[in-house]
């Protein structure tokens, strides 16, 4: 399909924005894909696209928390292969249900979540860490869950993954954010290799897009290193805001 200038003017911006966001919260896509969509392409392309720009931004903020040692490796492949079966199903299920009584819950979910995130310790707090059976348990079990949100529903993924990670597997901060990097930028690569395998992906308009993405993933990156928790937890608060607006938005428009 055609693109231009015009649709760069929009989408460039905002994908640099989500990518800083991503790095440090999560939750870029509730940025990313609604600029797509506000530049006029058509939906299925405006998800493509955006899945290889994403892909981009997340492959070089994965990158620099391996390097910083954020990634547990062993733990991060077995919750990367239970989020890919849990999105699988969500996928499946997507087809089957309808989504207005999710919307619903994530009414409910939201604000809770944004209350346990303005909490003082909600994310500065390290718990006492569990052995290394639980804490693979756990985690797959929360990559399962939140990989079946992913294929079902999909927006601030990021984002409950690492608050999930670090309330009920007790990983730090930095862990959390690394494991979540890691299953995301699987589920992005899969994603991506559907829409290309469909020619749904605008390939120059996403690998433009996608160096923008690649800087703000670089300067959201470098923020979480020296800000930690001080920088998520308002960021974080803003992902889940757009994500309630959103929500209210689908279910009364």
């Amino acid at each position: 399909m055609e693109w231009g200038i015009k649709e760069l003017v929009i989408i460039c911006p905002l994908v640099f924005l989500a990518g800083f966001v991503d790095a440090i919260a999560g939750g870029g896509g509730l940025i990313s894909l609604p600029a797509h969509l506000i530049a006029g392409l058509p939906v299925h392309f405006a998800i493509g696209t955006n899945k290889m720009s994403a892909v981009m931004g997340t492959t070089l903020a994965t990158a620099r928390y391996a390097l910083k040692g954020y990634i547990p490796w062993k733990l991060s492949a077995f919750c990367v292969v239970s989020a890919l079966v849990g999105s699988a199903l969500g996928a499946e299920a997507a087809l089957m249900l309808s989504d207005y009584i999710f919307k619903i819950v994530m009414l409910v979910i939201l604000p809770l979540t944004a209350v346990y995130v303005l909490r003082g310790n909600g994310l500065s707090e390290e718990k006492e860490p569990y052995g290394t059976l639980r804490t693979t348990a756990i985690s797959m079990g929360i990559a399962f869950v939140i990989g079946a949100y992913d294929g079902f529903y999909g927006p601030g993924t990021g984002t409950f993954l690492i608050l999930l990670l670090m309330g009920c597997a007790h990983l730090t901060l930095q862990k959390a954010n690394g494991t979540s990097k890691a299953i995301n930028l699987t589920t992005n690569i899969s994603a991506m290799t559907v829409f290309l395998l469909n020619d749904k992906v605008i390939v120059p308009l996403a690998l433009i897009a996608g160096l923008f993405n690649l800087a703000g993933s670089y300067f959201g990156s470098r923020s979480f290193e020296i800000g930690g928790a001080k920088v998520v937890r308002p960021i974080m608060c803003v992902v889940l805001a757009i994500f309630f607006v959103r929500v209210i938005s689908d279910l009364l428009f």
